[in-house]
């Protein structure tokens, strides 16, 4: 028998359905975060987050860690081996594909960062240009202890400004070859270029610049540290301070330190972070810390890093 052709009444009916369905994925992409780095998303609208770092960077700790219920996560490059392979490979883990459908918008629900193993003395520059241009949405960069070191990293992570910018200095240096950044985050190349700046000296930056504080010279520089436009955190390294104040991590000494980073951040309102237990957390928060991380994992949550996010949740909270 011959097949039967759809009437034009069908025809107009499937031609509607196709423009409802292009107008509900429009106004899914319009009413999706502002943000495509959720990290920054909460920290914008002056929330805590929590996260946790990670050597572990399997496929199957990828993706564990994208559906944990972390804001970021970051790479441990100062301790791990530094593998740039493998980082793409844990990124292309990291993919959600139901998240991006759920809320229309490719913005991961797991921020990824990375920490690398040169210090701020050691110009990381080429070792955070390889992360970016594979997607990272922010860089921890150890060690810094000088007004020259911040200014640096915030430099290393900025395009060059274009005549019209609005927000020129520091002026970026950062080279042009984002092909599979721009895959990872979900966007064409000229919003890539747009987005991939630093928040919040961009309020519409993607991109954070994380200062790992952690020796007694950084304690004493740390207003001028937190000076530096576009600074997006701070995160306190304890063992580090303690051993280079010469006391114990659980002395009062340390504890005094920590409370001077924090109180520093508060007065120049920059995002400060700390790792805390679940004993520990509640506190933490209440002290006015807004990075808090749950510790390290192996691979996905740990029983204790589970427990410290509960806690963490509940004192803010957030279901």
């Amino acid at each position: 028998m011959p097949s039967r052709r759809p009437g034009p009444g069908i025809a107009v009916c499937a031609a509607a359905l196709a423009v409802l369905l292009l107008a509900a994925a429009h106004t899914a992409a319009q009413s999706g975060p502002t943000h495509l780095n959720r990290m920054i998303e909460r920290l914008a609208a002056g929330e805590v987050v929590f996260g946790a770092s990670t050597t572990n960077l399997s496929l199957d700790n990828a993706q564990a860690l994208a559906t944990s219920g972390l804001d970021y996560v970051y790479v441990d490059y100062e301790h791990g081996p530094m593998n740039f392979e493998t980082l793409r490979t844990f990124l292309v883990g990291m993919i959600d594909k139901a998240a991006a459908v759920s809320k229309g918008s490719p913005q991961p629900n797991v921020t990824p960062l990375a920490r690398f193993a040169p210090y701020g003395r050691e110009q990381a520059e080429w070792a955070a240009k390889q992360g970016l241009d594979l997607g990272l949405m922010g860089v921890i960069f150890p060690s810094v202890e000088t007004r020259q070191q911040v200014l640096d990293a915030v430099r290393l992570m900025r395009y060059p400004p274009r005549p019209d910018s609005p927000h020129p200095e520091p002026a970026g240096r950062r080279g042009v070859g984002a092909r599979v950044a721009q895959w990872f985050w979900g966007v064409p190349a000229a919003e890539y270029v747009r987005r991939a700046d630093v928040w919040p000296l961009n309020p519409d930056g993607d991109l954070i610049v994380v200062l790992l504080i952690e020796s007694a010279e950084a304690v004493r520089n740390i207003d001028e540290l937190l000076s530096v436009p576009g600074v997006g955190g701070v995160l306190i390294g304890p063992s580090d301070l303690s051993n280079s104040l010469g006391v114990a991590r659980g002395s009062a000494e340390t504890e005094a330190a920590i409370q001077t980073i924090l109180r520093a951040c508060l007065a120049h309102d920059v995002p400060c972070g700390i790792t805390a237990g679940a004993d520990q957390i509640a506190r933490r928060i209440e002290e006015g810390f807004r990075i808090l991380g749950t510790g390290g994992l192996p691979g996905g949550l740990t029983a204790s890093a589970a427990a410290a996010l509960q806690a963490g949740r509940e004192a803010v909270g957030r279901e």
